[in-house]
């Protein structure tokens, strides 16, 4: 083996290790970049529900001018959405029943 052909092996890894570092350096910049993204996120999301919360407490306010007990309101609709989520949830149990009955049937 000469001296070439181990210049060629030599250059050939540091050709690729050339190419994976800009694809690390690549990376980094995508990571930092969805952190940010992120970060940004987060401050919108705390913004709303900070807002959501004033316009709640607005609402109420209004009901109870108006004579209305938001509270009571308020507590009928989780009601009312926590038996829609247990009506899907049903739902979908059955759909996954009725899948593996018939999975069953067609392995038999």
């Amino acid at each position: 083996m000469g001296l070439g052909s181990t210049a060629k092996k030599i250059q050939g890894l540091s050709d690729r290790a050339e190419a994976m570092y800009k694809q690390v350096q690549q990376l980094q910049e995508r990571i930092v970049g969805l952190e940010e993204e992120m970060d940004d996120t987060h401050d919108t999301v705390k913004r709303l529900d900070h807002q959501i919360g004033e316009q709640r407490e607005l609402l109420l306010a209004i009901a109870e001018e108006q004579g209305i007990d938001g509270e009571e309101i308020l507590a009928e609709a989780a009601i009312d959405e926590a038996e829609l989520e247990d009506e899907a949830d049903d739902e979908a149990t059955d759909a996954d029943a009725d899948e593996s009955d018939a999975s069953d049937a067609t392995a038999e």
